[in-house]
């Protein structure tokens, strides 16, 4: 089988990403699951007036007030079937901070060649992400059109109330690790939150997915 990535960006340019990317992206049913493990170097967000914004976001898993550095942190990168039939990948995220336990949770799938990424713990927020490989084999990911979802509602989330993502993911021979770089911004207030760091990877065969990773719901609309 395919994966998400690979499917999304297309053979060629899957193949100009650094080949540690490829392993990393290729996450898939019957294939690799990978787990990382490193540190936030440093954890950021904008100006007091944002924090009642991340904290709605917090409530679900999707943002975060805090503001730290060196914060070790797990990301899970698992796929599995959902109860849609759709191949889908986890990347969660897990780190603690003065003693509170944070995540970002995040499930993506294809839909129509594109990778759609659910954010939350109940894919309340379906995002288009817009992938690219740069000159240096690493990956940029920006978010794109957002909708939001719940029951009998659904509708087009307007990016004035929401935060535009770019995320920079690369692998460093030097140090054999992968590093990220994200930043949040609103189209009016400009910095929400963002955050760097670094991590290493370990493969396993993909197979069973811990629940506890799983979304508390699985939503049909994209």
């Amino acid at each position: 089988m395919t994966s998400v990535f690979r499917a999304a960006l297309g053979e060629d340019a899957f193949s100009r990403l650094h080949p540690m990317l490829q392993r990393r992206f290729d996450v898939r049913l019957g294939g690799e699951a990978c787990v990382g493990t490193g540190v936030m170097t440093q954890i950021r967000r904008g100006p007091w007036w944002t924090v009642p914004f991340l904290q709605i976001g917090r409530m679900r898993n999707i943002l975060i007030p805090d503001v730290s550095e060196n914060v070790p942190f797990r990301i899970d990168n698992r796929p599995y079937l959902d109860p849609l039939g759709r191949e889908t990948v986890t990347f969660v995220r897990e780190y603690v901070i003065d003693g509170k336990r944070r995540r970002f949770d995040a499930t993506m799938i294809l839909s129509d060649g594109r990778v759609v990424d659910y954010l939350g713990t109940h894919q309340h927020l379906a995002v288009d992400l817009d992938l690219s490989v740069q000159d240096d084999g690493s990956l940029l990911l920006r978010s794109g059109a957002q909708r939001f979802h719940e029951g009998p509602v659904s509708f087009r989330f307007p990016m004035s109330l929401s935060g535009r993502a770019t995320l920079r993911e690369r692998f460093d021979d030097a140090d054999g690790r992968f590093h990220i770089d994200l930043e949040v911004h609103n189209d009016r207030f400009g910095f929400l939150f963002g955050y760097r760091g670094s991590f290493v990877c370990e493969w396993m065969p993909a197979g069973p997915v811990p629940p506890r990773l799983l979304p508390l719901r699985h939503e049909p609309r994209v």
